[in-house]
């Protein structure tokens, strides 16, 4: 079940920070040059139907791997070895990526115009910056981490 779980949450790995790469890098350099939020929003759009799937896969499937790693979900908090740093570590940035989305969605979205564009570009790139931070930290549990 183990390999399955891993493959599932390396699946959507690659298309939540995929995906936030194309954002970051092609879509958002365009809409700011332009000036234009609808650029944004038409990304968001179809890329929602795949994204936030991949993201909910992702979420059950490192809990699931957490607690097959650690069974014990207090000790997940514990700090006292690498695999609990790991797990902490990414559920801290799963709650900033949850801060983040929840404050775009009900403050900025609502409002996205050319001039409050330049707010949403900092969030795409805050938001994409942790996803790559979540791949470092994935890729320590195998590699015995980076720091």
């Amino acid at each position: 079940m183990y390999k399955y779980l891993l493959l599932l949450h390396i699946l959507g790995a690659t298309i939540w920070t995929g995906g936030h790469l194309v954002l970051a890098v092609t879509v958002l350099p365009r809409a700011v040059r332009s000036r234009s939020p609808e650029i944004l929003l038409q990304f968001e759009s179809g890329f929602e139907k795949l994204g936030i799937p991949a993201l909910i896969i992702q979420v059950i499937t490192g809990v699931w791997l957490a607690y097959l790693r650690i069974p014990s979900v207090t000790s997940w908090f514990a700090l006292d070895n690498l695999a609990s740093r790991l797990i902490t570590g990414k559920l801290v940035l799963l709650l900033l990526t949850i801060m983040l989305a929840a404050h775009a969605r009900i403050r900025i979205i609502p409002r996205l115009s050319n001039t409050n564009l330049n707010f949403l570009a900092y969030h795409i790139i805050a938001v994409t910056f942790i996803s790559l931070l979540f791949v470092v930290l994935g890729v320590s549990f195998r590699t015995g981490g980076f720091f």
